[in-house]
C-alpha cells in the first residue's frame, strides 16, 4: 500500500483524545499531515504500554491502520519516533522550565517558581515524559547527543539559580549540582507515578514540589 490519505487513516482511528490535542499542539507546525500525527499519537500509545523495546515498527502502523511501507513514508524507523517523542518532549519540558525562571529575579522565587513548573508538567504531560526518560538510551548516539544537550541546558538553569542562592545568603547548599539534579530527578519521577483523577491534580502536585525544592535548598523561608 503507498502512503496513507489522511481521511482513510482518521475513519478507522479513536476518537480525539487529550493525546490526540497534545500531539496536534506541539507537532502540528513539524508534521502538518494529520496521519503523519496519528503515528505518532500511536508511538507514544504503545511505548507507554509496552516500552520502545518491546514495540515493533509493524505494531505502529497496525494502531494506526496503514502498512509499515506507508508509515516509512513519514517516518523511517521507530528510533526516529522515538527521537521525533523525545526532542520535542525535552524542547516543551525545557522552554517551560526557561519561562517559569523569567518571571522571578530572587533565587528562592526562581526556584520555587521552576520546581512548581516542571513538577506539574510531569504531571500534565506524564505519558510522553516517561517516554522521555525510560526509553531516553533507546536512541542512536547522534540522537542521544543533541537530547543530553537539552538536558544539560535544563540542570544549568537549576544550578545557576542554586549558586546564585547561595551566594546571596538565600540557600545553605553544600553540592550545588547534586542538588540540581536530586530537584530536577525529583520533578521527573512524577510521570512515573502521576495517574490523572487519582489523587492530587498538576497543580497541587506543583505547589508541594515547589515547596520540597526549596528544602532541598535549604531556603530560608523553608525551615
Amino acid at each position: 500500500m503507498g502512503r496513507a490519505s489522511a481521511r482513510s487513516i482518521q475513519d478507522r482511528s479513536d476518537p480525539e483524545t487529550e493525546l490526540h490535542r497534545i500531539v496536534d499542539e506541539w507537532w502540528s507546525g513539524t508534521h502538518p499531515a494529520p496521519v503523519a500525527r496519528l503515528v505518532i499519537v500511536a508511538a507514544i500509545e504503545l511505548f507507554a504500554e509496552r516500552g520502545f523495546r518491546g514495540t515493533t515498527t509493524r505494531d505502529i502502523a497496525r494502531r494506526v491502520g496503514m502498512s509499515t511501507g506507508a508509515m516509512y513514508g513519514y517516518f523511517g524507523s521507530k528510533e526516529e519516533l522515538l527521537f521525533e517523542i523525545s526532542a520535542t518532549g525535552h524542547r516543551h519540558a525545557s522552554d517551560a522550565l526557561r519561562s517559569a525562571a523569567a518571571d522571578d529575579a530572587a533565587p528562592a522565587d526562581q526556584l520555587a517558581a521552576m520546581a512548581r513548573v516542571f513538577a506539574g508538567y510531569h504531571a500534565r504531560f506524564h505519558t510522553i515524559a516517561k517516554i522521555v526518560h525510560d526509553d531516553l538510551y533507546g536512541m542512536s548516539e547522534q540522537h542521544l547527543a543533541e537530547v543530553l544537550g537539552v538536558r544539560r541546558g535544563t540542570e544549568a538553569l537549576i544550578e545557576d539559580c542554586l549558586a546564585r542562592g547561595v551566594a546571596d545568603g538565600a540557600f545553605e547548599v553544600a553540592n550545588v549540582p547534586g542538588v540540581a539534579r536530586a530537584v530536577l530527578s525529583l520533578c521527573i519521577d512524577v510521570a512515573r507515578w502521576y495517574q490523572p483523577g487519582q489523587g492530587p491534580t498538576p497543580e497541587e502536585v506543583g505547589h508541594l514540589y515547589s515547596d520540597l525544592a526549596l528544602r532541598m535548598a535549604g531556603a530560608r523561608q523553608a525551615c
